[in-house]
């Protein structure tokens, strides 16, 4: 009876473990959506309702660190859940994992890109405002990195898809805005202008 009762725990544990992982898998899918969605609205300069105008960059800087948060414990629940060996050199070495290397490696690709982007922001008075601004763009490129690998791990789960596809659609969105004011943007230059002005000479 103790050996049942013993193998019964451990199934529950390790089933905690298992949807932890997916939670806070998904808590991190987010977060770091709605990372990216304030930092378009940073470049943009758009004010939030309800914030002062330093608003959006304040809480650009919060969520990026709760984000950062519940990174470490989806790593760390991955880590400790026996259901599949995943080691602390799984997470800092891209591909070189026995379970799922190419789904788990893009994730750890995506941990090194936000690690370096963790370092330069720490360091950003050392490492000066040109070499922070070119790291900083790495956290753009890890959100598709770690969108691929929230797709290839978490394959058949109904709300983790569903709240991938939300997450895509907005920062898709987000990107046409950016796209378009940039071109709006490129238009109103001087030279522009004057090349406007010259071709509406008769």
């Amino acid at each position: 009876m103790a050996d049942v009762g013993s193998c019964g725990g451990r199934r529950m544990t390790s089933e905690t473990l298992w949807y932890a992982n997916r939670a806070t898998g998904g808590v991190c899918l987010a977060l770091f959506t709605l990372v990216v969605l304030l930092g378009i609205a940073v470049r943009l300069r758009i004010r939030l309702p309800g914030l002062p105008r330093f608003g959006t960059v304040s809480l650009h800087r919060t969520l990026s660190l709760s984000a950062t948060a519940f990174l470490a414990l989806h790593i760390g629940v991955a880590v400790t859940d026996g259901y599949v060996n995943i080691g602390a050199l799984d997470v800092l070495v891209p591909f070189v994992s026995d379970y799922q290397p190419l789904w788990l490696g893009l994730g750890t690709v995506a941990v090194d890109l936000m690690l370096a982007v963790l370092i330069t922001s720490l360091l950003r008075e050392r490492v000066g405002q040109r070499t922070w601004r070119a790291v900083h763009w790495l956290a753009y490129a890890s959100w598709p990195v770690a969108l691929a690998h929230g797709l290839g791990t978490d394959t058949g789960i109904d709300w983790m898809t569903w709240l991938t596809v939300c997450c895509a659609a907005a920062v898709l969105a987000a990107l046409g805005i950016r796209v378009a004011h940039s071109a709006r943007a490129a238009r109103r230059t001087p030279a522009a202008l004057l090349r406007t002005a010259e071709g509406a000479r008769p």
